[in-house]
């Protein structure tokens, strides 16, 4: 495991630590879904300027640390989804 991916683990345990209830109902708006998808489709479409390529993989970032954070939740409160 690299260390950016080790850092991004340990992100998501700080994150973990926080209330349950309040980590498990984190939900990306309507307008940064809605222009994620367009980066996502866009990007397969053609090649995206490099601006919309960091926007898009700073949405892969946070999308992964939120998505740990959920795992590491529903595993530390023995929470079955």
């Amino acid at each position: 495991m690299t260390v950016i991916y080790k850092v991004y683990d340990q992100v998501a345990d700080l994150i973990a630590q926080l209330e349950s209830e309040k980590i498990l109902s984190i939900q990306i708006s309507a307008e940064m879904q809605t222009r994620f998808n367009a980066l996502v489709e866009k990007s397969k479409q053609t090649q995206i300027p490099v601006r919309e390529k960091d926007e898009l993989n700073h949405f892969i970032v946070l999308e992964r640390l939120f998505r740990l954070s959920t795992m590491k939740t529903y595993v530390a409160n023995n929470i079955k989804k």
